[in-house]
């Protein structure tokens, strides 16, 4: 039996790409969503790279092209950061910001830098999520100092909400009363992050149309340049997953993998993934579809629509193309990736 895998469409990738640079004036991918997608960006695009740990680096290439995210870091890592070619920087604490203003007052070089802002995020309700930033009144100040140090030679602000972001995309409203008049005036760059949504079973498809109206009105009122972090939008609905049904026992189908090894999504955000050719429930019968492995968070739908379904018959998921990553759990192989067109 053929083993389950990834298909990645190189054409569905370029399209999302430019679909977010029609918006923007850099798309900055964010490669930990699908290292596969950074390969083709790289080759086929002019595309930079959100990276937020170093490990990522040997996907890419040409180095000066990342944008790097930093967490609890010592001079010693910007040092091997600077002489792998990085000169764009996001500091989201002022711990490490005093790191790296030490390390360039020591230093003949230059850089660009992101402060990224805290900006509340209004659904959530739980202790789920670290909220990352500066407070307003901290990233005001600091833009005002750092435009004055020769070390920087472009500065900007950066923010980011949640993955899936479906409501919060009043920006051009939000920033005009966090950010003071004077400090608009001095920033070059403006990085808005990711949260740009992919269709699911479980998402409204019809409100990403409108939130491309809300970066556009974002675009008109901001001088500099506008910099977007997509990773879902552009990965997830470039690459399927072709699965084979090896189990059918009274509507519940069981496939040849599992979601600890390709939708672990599922779990975590979590998003369902659609089935190509699902039916609504005039047309088809409710079906669960779980994973191999014996545990029952193991499921990639608790009912979906289908019809007359049998061992041996493929499915294939939509838009699984984001944090397909696998894990160690019952040991269960990673899968391999196809890439066409």
């Amino acid at each position: 039996m053929q083993k389950a895998k990834f298909i990645l469409s190189k054409s569905k990738v370029l399209n999302n790409y430019h679909k977010v640079k029609s918006v923007c004036d850099v798309v900055s991918y964010s490669s930990k969503t699908n290292q596969d997608v950074t390969y083709v960006l790289e080759s086929e695009t002019d595309s930079m790279f959100s990276v937020h740990f170093k490990n990522e680096l040997k996907h890419i290439k040409d180095k000066s092209r990342v944008i790097f995210l930093a967490q609890a870091w010592a001079s010693s890592d910007i040092d091997e950061l600077i002489k792998n070619g990085i000169r764009y920087f996001i500091v989201d604490n002022l711990s490490d910001l005093d790191i790296l203003l030490e390390y360039l007052d020591s230093n003949d070089v230059r850089i660009n830098l992101f402060l990224r802002l805290k900006l509340k995020e209004h659904t959530i309700r739980t202790e789920r999520y670290f909220v990352f930033g500066m407070g307003s009144k901290v990233v005001n100040d600091k833009v005002r100092e750092l435009k004055k140090n020769d070390k920087i030679e472009k500065l900007g602000i950066h923010f980011h909400r949640k993955t899936q972001n479906m409501a919060e995309w009043n920006l051009k409203y939000e920033l005009s009363h966090i950010l003071d008049e004077d400090v608009i005036s001095m920033i070059d760059m403006l990085n808005i992050g990711g949260g740009l949504p992919s269709v699911y079973a479980n998402t409204n498809e019809k409100v990403v149309d409108s939130i491309f109206g809300k970066i556009n009105e974002l675009r008109a009122w901001f001088s500099g340049e506008l910099v977007i972090e997509p990773g879902r939008f552009i990965a997830a609905s470039a690459v399927k997953l072709e699965t084979t049904v090896v189990g059918v026992d009274d509507h519940n189908i069981t496939v040849n993998a599992s979601v600890y090894n390709s939708d672990m999504d599922a779990i975590l955000v979590p998003v369902k993934l659609l089935i190509e050719g699902e039916l609504d429930k005039t047309e088809g019968e409710p079906y669960v579809v779980k994973g191999i492995t014996p545990c029952s968070m193991d499921l990639f739908r608790y009912r979906v629509y289908l019809k007359d379904i049998r061992v041996g018959d493929k499915l294939v998921f939509l838009n699984a193309g984001a944090y397909n990553f696998t894990s160690d759990f019952c040991d269960i192989d990673k899968l391999e990736t196809e890439v066409v067109d």
